[in-house]
């Protein structure tokens, strides 16, 4: 079994765009998202939900009693203000860290750390495979531990299934998800785009995936917007010993087929589709 995660150093580059399309091509796949804080390959695939688990990590205080006095002293002693002190205390989950001050020095005994419920992760029917995707509750922490577990899942279901490839769309930026979503990858594939921060953002990508000793390989989307950038990205790629593999030209035939939400093959033939049919071609040969 191979897995081939999909990464940008930066949001916005077509990351998922490029994801859904290369489901498209590639034959026996299982597919996972990764990036659980605002996962958005759903939208274009439109799962049909055939599982929802919950997904619990770290800890919250809780008033779990009336014996509460408001007597002040969580309120006094808790440093991140999650202690609301109105006659009787009462936690602000979104402020509250699991420290467990609160509950270790409450004279009544009426706070206690409780399992915290962070979001939900989930199994989906696709007319491009089965998904395997989460999601991450406003303000919750702990993603890099939601990301660990959606790809453990995926590997067990693609076991199941007897596919031989799992294709993660992975989170943006080098953070504690993207550091998670590296483990038992096969092989990268970096997109970024012809902008500054696009090729800033490269660099650091690469830089990670040479620490993590993952092979990657680089496409730039809308390669023909700043050409003066894009041949830097060549350049960096080339004293980098780092393959480019692709590039995609800008076509509004992508954001027409986003807003059907379709994959540029199921939309129309275009300059991009024959691009990124290029680009899997040669990933293909790497798995």
């Amino acid at each position: 079994m191979k897995e081939l995660l999909i990464l940008s150093g930066k949001g916005g580059t077509g990351k998922t765009t490029l994801t859904a399309s290369i489901a498209y091509l590639a034959k026996e796949k299982l597919l996972a998202d990764c990036d659980v804080d605002a996962a958005d390959l759903h939208i274009i695939l439109q799962p049909e939900q055939t599982e929802r688990h919950d997904f619990v990590s770290g800890v919250k205080a809780r008033v779990t009693s009336d014996k509460c006095t408001g007597c002040g002293t969580c309120f006094e002693l808790c440093r991140y203000d999650a202690i609301i002190l109105d006659e009787k205390a009462w936690v602000d989950d979104f402020s509250c860290e699991g420290c467990g001050v609160c509950a270790h020095f409450c004279p009544e005994n009426t706070l206690e750390l409780e399992p915290n419920h962070c979001g939900y992760w989930y199994v989906s029917r696709t007319r491009l495979g089965t998904l395997v995707h989460a999601e991450l509750k406003p303000g919750e922490e702990n993603s890099g531990k939601l990301v660990s577990l959606v790809k453990q899942k995926a590997r067990k279901r693609a076991e199941r299934e007897g596919v031989g490839l799992i294709l993660v769309d992975g989170p943006p930026g080098i953070g504690c998800p993207v550091i998670s979503s590296f483990s038992g990858a096969d092989l990268v594939l970096i997109i970024t785009e012809p902008t500054k921060s696009g090729l800033h953002d490269l660099k650091r990508v690469v830089e990670l995936s040479k620490h993590f000793k993952v092979p990657a390989k680089v496409v730039v989307n809308k390669w023909d917007l700043n050409r003066e950038i894009y041949y830097q990205i060549e350049h960096f790629c080339q004293g980098s010993d780092m393959e480019l593999v692709g590039k995609i030209p800008f076509d509004e035939a992508v954001v027409d087929s986003l807003v059907a939400g379709k994959t540029i093959f199921e939309f129309k033939d275009c300059k991009a589709a024959q691009s990124v049919a290029n680009i899997w071609q040669q990933i293909e040969k790497n798995l």
